[in-house]
């Protein structure tokens, strides 16, 4: 997915864009990266940070960045922030989000005389896509504007200039942006970011969220609105469920408390008997909290993340990858596992193969004696088209098991989405036993839309429904 953070300040803005962006950490693998402006102009850095973590990487460039505005970003996909030479001055540009139809629009500019910088491995940087939409435009906000209606998938932006940082959240508010503000009003600091949570512990606090399509402007004068929200929302449903941090809020719902609703209502349609509930960590323990304060049923560790060096196995872009990170980061507790019937809730099977290769057989390894498998959304049934998360659709759990019982691959599932049908019971049982666990239940999407809290219609639920 990636994330964005960015910061205005009338004095130095360095140390708090270098501890904003590594909040970001946890939304990407790959790329980082900071842009500063200030009295000798612009000044940017980019690193992988596969290897490293953001800050390790980066604490000896921040050390010597000057500026007071300034904005960064960790991204799977394209090495940013660019600065670029234009018709409207010098700008440095951030963006992230998926480009579905970036091989016309690549094709459609190089007709039109642009040039790509080749990244690493082919491909053509996203920010510079983006750069180019926009110097279409006869300012920066209608190039914007116009650069949203020509991208298919969803894009977020920060744009910095000498006289403020241009936020902008994609069209339908797939992805958040939040604004916030200093504690301290002498201060006249203002920030802009994906996640709210970056905010407290750098002395801000959350003044409120960018509507859909909103743009505005980020100045030492405070936020103004350049163009106002559209009447469409459509946000990330996974936001809640997996991507976010615990700690943050996207649209005024906060994630952990939206984690513990969907681990209640699991439990609320469950009956199984076991001895404990475990989340498989971390994004699973908040869902297993709040199953474990419906049942009654005690909350236990059997599995324990080791944080040190190790990423999220979901967002590395290649599936050795993911299972190595997977492999090393969770360490099994045979005191705790041994000889108990443990109920395992996750935020979701995505693939499978993780939680089949490396969680389930590291718990029958070490003595469990059942394996309750509760994940916290429904089946997955598309690959997403608005990030970089899911990549295809031969890839998923669930596809896998169609193909396994009817001989084929399906263009359309839709006589296994309802959750009540024999189909769909026939395609949990085969994941099921492809897991190897005692029994699957997963969360059904009604259950789920009511654990998050806003009406389906503001909602993008396509991994689910294809629509």
């Amino acid at each position: 997915m990636g994330g964005l953070f960015g910061v205005v300040s009338r004095d130095s803005c360095v140390q708090t864009l270098f501890y904003g962006t590594d909040y970001h950490s946890h939304l990407g693998t790959e790329h980082g990266g900071m842009a500063v402006y200030g009295a000798k102009g612009f000044y940017n850095t980019i690193h992988g940070i596969s290897q490293a973590q953001f800050k390790s990487r980066f604490v000896d460039d921040y050390k010597k960045m000057e500026g007071h505005s300034g904005i960064g970003a960790i991204d799977d996909d394209s090495p940013q922030p660019l600065i670029f030479r234009s018709k409207f001055g010098i700008y440095a540009v951030v963006a992230t989000g998926l480009i579905a139809n970036k091989n016309e629009l690549v094709a459609e500019l190089l007709n039109e005389g642009a040039s790509f910088t080749e990244m690493a491995g082919g491909g053509v940087n996203n920010a510079e896509i983006v750069a180019y939409l926009i110097n279409r435009g006869d300012n920066i906000v209608e190039g914007i504007a116009s650069m949203r209606g020509i991208i298919e998938g969803s894009i977020c932006v920060l744009v910095l200039t000498p006289e403020g940082i241009y936020a902008a959240r994609d069209k339908v508010g797939r992805f958040p942006l939040a604004l916030g503000r200093s504690k301290d009003p002498a201060r006249k600091s203002h920030v802009v970011a994906t996640e709210a949570s970056s905010f407290e512990n750098l002395g801000y606090e959350l003044a409120r969220f960018l509507g859909p399509g909103e743009i505005v402007l980020l100045s030492d004068d405070g936020v103004r609105q350049l163009k106002p929200e559209g009447n469409q929302k459509k946000i990330c449903s996974f936001l809640w469920i997996y991507t976010g941090s615990p700690s943050s809020v996207y649209d005024g719902i906060s994630v952990e408390h939206t984690r513990e609703r969907c681990g209640r209502y699991l439990a609320k349609r469950d009956s199984v008997e076991a001895d404990f509930v475990a989340g498989v960590p971390d994004s699973g323990v908040g869902h297993a909290v709040g199953y474990a304060m419906e049942s009654g049923i005690p909350y236990r560790r059997p599995l324990v993340k080791y944080t040190p060096g190790y990423g999220r196995s979901y967002t590395p872009p290649t599936q050795e990858i993911r299972d190595l990170v997977a492999t090393m980061k969770l360490v099994a507790v045979r005191e705790v596992i041994n000889g108990n019937r443990m109920i395992i809730c996750d935020d979701s099977i995505v693939r499978g193969t993780q939680l089949k290769n490396l969680t389930v057989k590291k718990l029958w390894d070490n003595g469990a004696r059942e394996i309750h498998i509760r994940p916290a959304c429904p089946p997955l049934m598309f690959p997403c088209i608005y990030a970089s998360s899911t990549r295809t659709t031969a890839e998923l759990a669930c596809r896998k098991a169609m193909r396994a019982l009817e001989g084929r691959d399906l263009d359309e599932p839709s006589d296994y989405l309802d959750p009540s049908s024999a189909k769909h019971a026939k395609m949990v049982d085969w994941i099921r036993r492809d897991l190897n666990v005692t029994t699957l239940k997963y969360l059904e999407i009604e259950d789920m839309i009511a654990a998050i809290g806003l009406p389906s219609d503001q909602l993008c639920l396509h991994c689910w429904l294809g629509k």
